[in-house]
């Protein structure tokens, strides 16, 4: 059940273990009810006033596990209540983790980390069985540029395609930015790295998101790539910055990590398959031998110029074509729609999953513009405008 709490005065001394002031913060804190230190804190935060909120629904989860472990037979020959009760035991509370997320004030009871797991992603069986959701959770995928980007991580996480991400953007959410991206008003100003981080980890708290809120530069793109050990299995390339396009690539190849990229517009999907084409050339060789340092320090016209050689002009729409020529002078930026940024996240996130399951997919352009599969009748649209 959910427990509505009032918001009360400012926020007491207590803290849980956080890096971050609450507005700042982006990962939740997990605790273990059955563990002295964490019940300890789970008792002093259920008394401060930064708990705003308790939602408790426990016994329903369990239910749904009971469902999806046997859905023939998910009680045997006992209730659904019975067989709840017994899974919970005496106590509860101190079933499975408590998530605490400091910037919203709430407390979530949720199943363990396994059994979460497991109904959270049961609907997506069998189109990706249980092997593969598990080999998926294992992987890890880094998203740079999170206005399109986020779209596709957030996608990712709640399909299950990748356990652990990294994400980079230097830039904070403006109210222009809400034609696309999920956010709200009250959410004006904050870090855009921060914003997609929390609304994963809203999605499953046993995520493990780190963050790059300086984006990638020179002195961290090669932590953000990772070591052997922590190493990233895919990128997915969504920013308008030439460097960090060029030199993203340029360590992928050399790391043999593959990159997609959707260029929302027309659905145009790229796949450079780096990990099986260690000697490919960057952007399917429509740049030439271009060097990150070679687009360091573009100007705006320079910038787009290297943006369109990149994407092709010939295959943009005759609306985006048009926009680029009034960048900077009746447009103060390149158009960008809602559905297009779904599409694209769609797009990636099926993309990205096939790869990561060892389907031979090839490197490649790819389109799927919804005005040529879906299009519009001449005679419908002459009658539709006669008849206005």
């Amino acid at each position: 059940m959910t427990h509505p709490l009032p918001s009360g005065p400012e926020p007491d001394p207590f803290a849980l273990p956080s890096s971050h002031p609450d507005r700042e913060s982006f990962r939740p804190v997990l605790l273990d009810p059955s563990q002295p230190d964490d019940a300890a804190a789970l008792a002093a935060l259920r008394d401060s006033p930064r708990l705003r909120e308790v939602h408790d629904r426990i016994e329903d989860q369990v239910e749904e596990l009971l469902r999806c472990l046997a859905p023939h037979e998910a009680f045997g020959a006992r209730s659904a209540s019975r067989a709840v009760a017994d899974t919970l035991g005496p106590r509860p509370d101190t079933y499975g983790r408590w998530a605490w997320y400091p910037w919203s004030g709430r407390l979530v009871h949720v199943l363990p980390e396994a059994e979460f797991r497991l109904v959270r992603t049961d609907r997506n069986r069998d189109k990706i069985t249980r092997e593969q959701q598990q080999s998926l959770l294992r992987r890890r995928i880094g998203v740079i540029g999170l206005s399109v980007g986020s779209s596709a991580a957030l996608t990712c996480a709640m399909e299950g395609v990748g356990g652990s991400f990294r994400l980079a953007d230097f830039d904070r959410l403006g109210l222009s930015n809400l034609n696309r991206l999920r956010a709200g008003v009250h959410e004006l100003g904050l870090e855009k790295s921060v914003l997609c981080a929390r609304r994963m980890y809203e999605l499953d708290p046993y995520l493990d998101v780190e963050i790059h809120r300086g984006g990638v530069d020179e002195e961290n793109i090669d932590a953000f790539f990772g070591g052997p050990a922590h190493g990233l299995d895919l990128l997915i390339e969504e920013c308008d910055t030439p460097w960090v396009k060029v030199a993203a690539r340029e360590h992928a190849r050399s790391r043999r990590v593959p990159v997609l990229m959707d260029t929302n517009d027309r659905g145009q999907l790229d796949i450079e398959r780096f990990d099986i084409e260690p000697d490919r050339p960057l952007f399917h060789g429509r740049t030439g031998a271009t060097a990150a340092a070679d687009v360091r320090n573009l100007d705006r016209e320079g910038t787009i110029r290297f943006l369109l050689d990149v994407v092709d002009e010939q295959r943009l729409s005759p609306a985006m074509s048009d926009a680029l020529t009034r960048v900077g002078r009746t447009l103060s930026s390149w158009p960008q729609l809602a559905s297009g940024v779904m599409l694209g996240a769609a797009l990636v996130t099926d993309t990205a999953r096939r790869i990561l399951l060892g389907e031979p997919l090839p490197s490649g352009r790819h389109s799927i513009d919804l005005d040529a599969l879906v299009p519009a009748r001449a005679t419908l649209a002459a009658a539709y405008g006669a008849g206005r």
